[in-house]
């Protein structure tokens, strides 16, 4: 499965430390940030297909990043996590995302949307 990169950014290190490994485990090339910063770092420093970017953050929240990513990586899909409900409604996910997953993550559903998320790079 993996021709790509995931960049996973969540504060929780237990969490993002598991599910890298458990990608990496499924052949998926991940790493992860737990701050805002650090990831907006490594996204200069390294390519990533797909970010994964949690909503809340401390200091600069997800929606910072991700607004920030626009500008300079407008070509990279941001998948966004929460731990405080999803949107009910496809338009209620914030600009930028191309869609939202609560926690906790399963797995496969997080594997099946980083999927569609590439396929939507390389048809472009």
């Amino acid at each position: 499965m993996s021709d790509f990169k995931v960049l996973f950014v969540d504060d929780e290190e237990e969490l993002v430390k598991t599910i890298v490994e458990r990608l990496g485990y499924r052949g998926v090339e991940a790493e992860y940030s737990l701050t805002g910063p650090e990831a907006l770092e490594k996204l200069e420093s390294s390519i990533f297909d797909v970010v994964v970017l949690d909503v809340k953050l401390p200091g600069m929240s997800g929606i910072e990043v991700m607004e920030k990513m626009q500008i300079s990586h407008p070509q990279i899909p941001v998948l966004m996590i929460t731990g405080h409900g999803a949107p009910a409604e496809e338009e209620d996910i914030p600009e930028g995302a191309i869609d939202y997953l609560p926690k906790p993550i399963d797995l496969e559903i997080l594997l099946g949307k980083i999927k569609k998320a590439v396929e939507k790079i390389e048809q472009k």
